[in-house]
């Protein structure tokens, strides 16, 4: 499917019954919706799913400006008013946590709830490139291992292996270099506060682009807010577990408000 905001072709994702809760799902850097097909397809049972490309992924259009987290969360916010996506709960996965900690904490949206997945959000040490050559080059060999027979993903990694290396961000547009340095610098911890409505965190274990550290400040900061790890997973715990992923978020949304 595809909406206009901003002047820009949007595309998304629906699957289920509109009568049933809204949810939406938020990707992280480097991803698109396609990432959380396996969620989809599940929640799809219970809830009306919707998840979108951001600009410059996917099958979305490139920013026609250079973007920051603060337009990616005014474009979120439009896309929520033009679907009537009232009482949505808000899922979203490294930086589309971020999106959501903007959307939520200086944009004022009141989603019925929230949860976070391996979000970033706290300013990370290592510089922007690194980052951008991790998050492509780890949900690329997640999505592998995940839909192919285990001898063709292992040939698929082996050549991603080989091919892996800083020029996954040299390669990328001029726009989103500037876009994704100007991201991955901005600490929002100062929107956490802000943040009053029901909000977990599901974290990888072994996480080491959003370590766990990440979540227990995000924890603290976040007035009513709760952490479930899980056991033995990295940056995508939600495909590391996905069994254990749902039955936590499923859980979570029904639960009393």
């Amino acid at each position: 499917m595809e909406i206009k905001i901003k002047g820009l072709h949007i595309h998304y994702l629906m699957e289920g019954d509109p009568k049933q809760p809204k949810v939406l799902l938020l990707h992280g850097w480097g991803a698109s919706s396609k990432a959380f097909l396996p969620v989809i397809s599940s929640l799809s049972q219970k809830y009306c799913v919707y998840a979108l490309d951001f600009p410059g992924f996917g099958d979305s259009e490139e920013p026609n400006e250079n973007y920051d987290v603060l337009k990616y969360a005014e474009l979120t916010k439009e896309f929520i008013e033009k679907l009537k996506l009232e009482s949505v709960t808000l899922i979203g996965h490294s930086f589309g946590g971020r999106v959501i900690m903007k959307l939520v904490g200086d944009l004022g949206v009141k989603p019925a709830k929230i949860v976070l997945v391996d979000s970033a959000g706290i300013k990370p040490k290592r510089k922007a490139s690194y980052y951008f050559k991790v998050y492509s080059y780890k949900l690329g060999k997640k999505m592998i291992q995940f839909f192919l027979p285990k001898e063709k993903a292992q040939i698929c990694i082996e050549k991603m292996q080989k091919n892996a290396g800083s020029e996954d961000y040299k390669q990328a547009s001029p726009v989103m270099k500037k876009i994704f340095v100007q991201v991955v610098n901005e600490d929002l911890k100062y929107c956490l506060p802000k943040i009053t409505v029901p909000t977990l965190l599901i974290w990888g274990e072994k996480d080491e682009d959003t370590p766990l550290k990440d979540a227990k400040i995000i924890e603290k900061l976040i007035p009513d807010c709760g952490l479930v790890v899980i056991k033995g997973a990295g940056h995508f715990s939600y495909l590391d577990n996905l069994y254990q992923f749902l039955l936590v978020v499923d859980t979570f949304i029904k639960g009393s408000d």
